[in-house]
């Protein structure tokens, strides 16, 4: 080690040091300023967000109305049991937005959704929470319809988030449209969308937010959120470098296992065709055979009271045995999150089977995600697809609260 001589290098810095505290201490020297005077706070205009034409533009926004804190806390108490552990902080003010977005043929198509904003202080910001909502068989049940005290996505906007809860294609302003059900494209493009469209109207009425992005759902609304996290991770999209973390529960995220548990519910329901419904029969039915089990496998998906329609394509893929098709179209499990991803299911759950979120576990995790994606059981007794529909809620919000900001 070079020797540094007593008249070299020290008497430098130390000359140096005691420089720049004596100009400090005397409020001279440039770029020295009186530390009694506060500096000027200088504000940084965001940069303008454009309007996009075609998928993912903005069309209209309407106020529906505000729900105070009390009224939303009044609600929860009426809910009971199955009300999740939320305390009310904010009144919420809805609005129904209304964008473009994709059908299941990738044409244009009028959706609408939620938007639920926590009344804060002016200038106070929030972070967004893209919340998908479960199968949903009635139209007046999907969020822009139903924004009332209980709705999920006003309950968590009273927590301090700023929602956007898509209606889906089929619901709401595209009512009549067949539902994409289970079809990737589709469910992640009409979230993609939704949130494009929206940060451009927020932006336009000064909704702020503070660039965190949270996003979840529960059973079908799992698998919507699964498959736009996927296409968000894959795209240019300045919402990407936004995305804190992901927790999807009870979604059928792997077709061919969802629909294997479905087909031993068709066996129970419909006995006389039992002695077909085995998979590798598939290719060898007739066509009025195969309808019968495609209607009989709807039937099980669908209420009789039912008011929209779900398109087929993913139950014909699966009666083609069609593998390639199924993971093209339809499968969301067999990739690697960048974010802390959080699967949640209930190994009792028949609706959509449990084995469903192991095999996506063990496929992300192949893919290298580790401990990026992990599996969190359900804890109630029976851990059933509606047992864990509280209990998921609470494990959700209590995943976000630890990493958002600004509540």
């Amino acid at each position: 080690m070079s020797h540094i001589p007593a008249s070299g290098l020290r008497p430098t810095v130390l000359s140096a040091s005691l420089c720049a505290l004596l100009l400090a201490a005397c409020g001279g020297g440039p770029g020295i300023t009186d530390p009694a005077i506060p500096p000027p706070v200088v504000v940084v205009p965001p940069d303008p967000i454009v309007q996009v034409k075609g998928p993912g533009e903005f069309k209209t926004a309407t106020r529906l109305n505000s729900i105070t804190a009390a009224d939303i806390s009044i609600a929860l108490r009426d809910a009971g049991a199955k009300a999740p552990d939320v305390v009310p902080k904010y009144e919420v003010t809805n609005y129904r937005i209304e964008y473009l977005t994709i059908d299941a043929a990738g044409k244009d198509v009028l959706a609408s959704a939620l938007v639920s904003v926590p009344v804060k202080p002016a200038n106070a910001v929030s972070p967004v929470l893209a919340y998908q909502h479960g199968t949903t068989m009635r139209n007046a049940e999907v969020p822009s319809n139903h924004a009332v005290a209980a709705e999920a996505a006003v309950v968590m906007a009273s927590a301090g988030y700023i929602v956007v809860a898509a209606d889906y294609v089929g619901y709401g302003a595209s009512k009549g449209v067949p539902h994409p059900y289970l079809l990737a494209a589709p469910s992640a493009a009409v979230v993609m969308d939704v949130l494009t469209a929206t940060r451009y109207w927020r932006q336009s009425q000064k909704i702020l937010d503070n660039k965190q992005l949270f996003m979840g759902g529960y059973s079908e609304g799992g698998y919507v959120t699964m498959a736009a996290h996927r296409v968000l991770q894959a795209s240019t999209s300045p919402l990407r470098s936004q995305l804190v973390s992901v927790v999807t529960g009870a979604g059928p995220y792997s077709v061919e296992v969802t629909m294997d548990q479905l087909l031993d519910r068709v066996r129970t329901a419909v006995p006389k065709l039992a002695p077909v419904l085995d998979r590798r029969l598939f290719k060898l039915l007739s066509d009025t055979v195969r309808r019968e089990v495609r209607d009989a496998l709807l039937k099980e998906l669908m209420s009789d009271d039912a008011d929209v329609t779900f398109t087929p394509h993913f139950i014909d893929n699966y009666l083609a045995d069609d593998s390639a098709a199924m993971n093209l179209h339809s499968n969301v499990h067999n990739w690697k999150p960048a974010v802390p991803t959080r699967l949640y299911h209930g190994r009792d759950d028949r609706t959509v089977p449990y084995q469903t979120a192991v095999a996506t576990l063990q496929a992300m995790q192949a893919q290298g995600a580790g401990g990026l994606v992990t599996l969190t059981d359900c804890p109630a007794q029976p851990a059933g697809h509606l047992d864990c529909v509280k209990p998921f809620w609470n494990f959700m919000l209590a995943e976000f609260a630890t990493l958002a900001k600004d509540l």
